[in-house]
């Protein structure tokens, strides 16, 4: 052992006698782990998109400023814009990427974030890397977030709020309330920053997300990660012309990274125009969640949300890994989640429904969880 590993390997042994050591795993199974939520990532028409690009030839050559901005990227921009009902979009390599960009560039010193409790990494990040401040609100509590603002005010804070939230948690899959929050929004003159990462694709006409009722609002910002239902990489900021110029000119993350792949770009693109001309992926995906919570009820397993994102909590890190690893040994790709990701307390199985499986997959798979739970307390 190399001296200078000692504090590594030490952190890792705590990790591990606390069941929270975490290591990369083969994709086996039937896939009830993925984002891949309409089977968009193996669609042979985002293959044939991306071979056609291919052999069109897509060089980058450097950030977008530089000679990196391809006609790629603002044919998928203006697509993102017209199709989310947006004033404009900003195309970003990654959804992590895209919420630290936002929360480093767009709130100014003086200004207030307002976080969900449960808003993922990314947001967290940005906002202890950004210059405004930040509070943490009660999670999915408009009133929680209303009283925050108040408290700030009352302290002094003169700046602008921003209301940071996403629209479906990606680990509880529960949904924010989008409307109470944009009416303390405007009550606070305040913004709206939702990541949609879960929901685009998924909820709203033709997949175009929970916040594409209020899309046109000049205090809105969403972010709409392209790396889940829409099967690609990468990730879209939809926003007011004003804000995505002053991102261009003054969003580090996005002056200093080499500009996404313009192929990566083709292939969202697609993804956007498969989900008006097949909207039936959509609607199967739907009638697949709904038979999965009937026949979850059926067993008497308890799960506290409605969408594709089916949280099996246990509490307990070594339970649940153990769990997770008795179901992928019956053949399911089912992953335990324990904190940091979730709160301490709450591990859980995240299973995901997706179009990468059916009915009987479901049935099956639930028929091993009845069995390898039997006596448990549910």
């Amino acid at each position: 052992m190399h001296p200078h590993d000692a504090n590594y390997l030490a952190s890792l042994q705590v990790l591990k006698e606390d069941g929270r050591l975490r290591g990369l795993k083969p994709r086996t199974g039937t896939d009830f782990a993925s984002n891949d939520y309409l089977a968009l990532a193996s669609a042979q028409r985002m293959q044939l998109a991306i071979l056609a690009a291919i052999d069109a030839g897509t060089p980058i050559g450097g950030s977008r400023l530089l000679r990196g901005n391809c006609e790629e990227h603002e044919a998928l921009e203006a697509e993102a814009a017209r199709f989310f009902g947006a004033e404009t979009a900003l195309f970003f390599g990654g959804g992590y990427i895209a919420n630290f960009a936002v929360l480093t560039t767009l709130p100014q010193r003086g200004d207030l974030l307002v976080l969900d409790a449960l808003v993922h990494a990314s947001i967290h990040e940005g906002a202890r890397a950004g210059r405004a401040d930040f509070r943490i609100s009660a999670h999915n509590d408009p009133q929680s977030v209303e009283s925050t603002i108040r408290d700030w005010r009352v302290a002094g804070g003169v700046g602008r709020v921003w209301i940071v939230v996403e629209s479906l948690y990606s680990m509880d899959g529960d949904f924010a309330p989008l409307q109470e929050l944009i009416t303390i929004a405007d009550r606070y003159d305040a913004f709206l920053m939702v990541d949609e990462a879960h929901a685009t694709g998924v909820y709203g006409e033709q997949g175009r997300g929970l916040a594409a009722p209020y899309e046109a609002r000049d205090n809105l910002v969403v972010v709409h990660t392209c790396g889940k239902a829409l099967g690609a990489a990468g990730s879209l900021v939809t926003t007011s012309t004003a804000m995505r110029d002053f991102m261009i000119n003054r969003c580090r993350p996005f002056i200093f990274a080499t500009a996404p792949s313009p192929l990566i770009a083709v292939g969202v693109r697609e993804a956007l125009l498969i989900l008006q001309q097949e909207p039936e992926r959509q609607r199967r995906l739907q009638t697949l969640v709904a038979f999965t919570h009937r026949e979850m009820q059926t067993r008497g397993l308890r799960c506290p949300s409605t969408s594709q994102i089916v949280p099996y909590i246990i509490g307990d890190n070594a339970h649940t890994m153990q769990l997770a690893s008795a179901l992928q040994a019956r053949g399911f790709d089912i992953r335990g989640i324990r904190p940091p990701t979730v709160p301490p307390g709450t591990a859980r199985l995240r299973i995901s429904v997706t179009l990468n499986v059916n009915e009987t997959d479901v049935c099956s798979m639930l028929d091993a969880l009845s069995d390898e739970t039997r006596g448990w307390l549910r």
